[in-house]
């Protein structure tokens, strides 16, 4: 078995960006608007060299919501792998939910087990790679993070990203909170 760090994407590894319709700080529904999260790579290197496999786990609602193409989500998830392969980074595994319970895309609404806090994501990761769960780690920037961390039976580390403050309310109670992706590294390879 395997330990694991579980990786929100958008507030983890990149910035969020303005949503043009609600004016909120949301996932990027461009290639063009990737930048890096400060401490993303560096994060992710710590990471790894501690031996931890990294696989992202991440709602990606905005085709649902009709605000994307499918084709556009994937091309934001090819630049945010472009840029961290650029850096020397390799994400072990990509995980996406795509779904949402109100979408406006048919075929994309309704319950599912993979939108986060559900814990999907993460236990389809770990069947997949033997990931040992307890020695096991989500980090992210919502609530819903840490509550599909926990439901999975990990350890969470919340990031609290300025532009994601909007998903937080402090119901959840991480083992940890940290600036940014370095810092939550530092703290769980402690």
């Amino acid at each position: 078995m395997t330990p694991a760090v579980f990786l929100d994407r958008d507030g983890v590894l990149n910035d969020p960006v303005l949503d043009p319709v609600d004016g909120r700080p949301e996932s990027p529904l461009h290639a063009a608007d990737i930048v890096l999260a400060e401490g993303a790579v560096e994060g992710c290197r710590l990471l790894k060299d501690n031996g931890f496999l990294l696989v992202v786990a991440s709602n990606q609602p905005g085709a649902a919501k009709g605000k994307a193409t499918l084709d556009e989500l994937w091309d934001v998830h090819e630049r945010v792998a472009e840029l961290l392969d650029a850096a020397g980074v390799t994400i072990d595994d990509w995980r996406y939910c795509f779904h949402h319970p109100e979408a406006v895309v048919p075929e994309l609404a309704g319950a599912c087990d993979c939108r986060k806090p559900a814990p999907g994501m993460l236990l389809q990761a770990a069947s997949a790679h033997g990931i040992d769960l307890p020695a096991s780690w989500m980090v992210g920037d919502s609530d819903g993070d840490v509550e599909a961390g926990q439901r999975a039976g990990c350890q969470t580390v919340l990031i609290e990203h300025p532009g994601s403050a909007h998903r937080r309310t402090g119901a959840v109670q991480p083992a940890g909170m940290s600036r940014n992706l370095f810092t939550a590294a530092t703290f769980i390879s402690s």
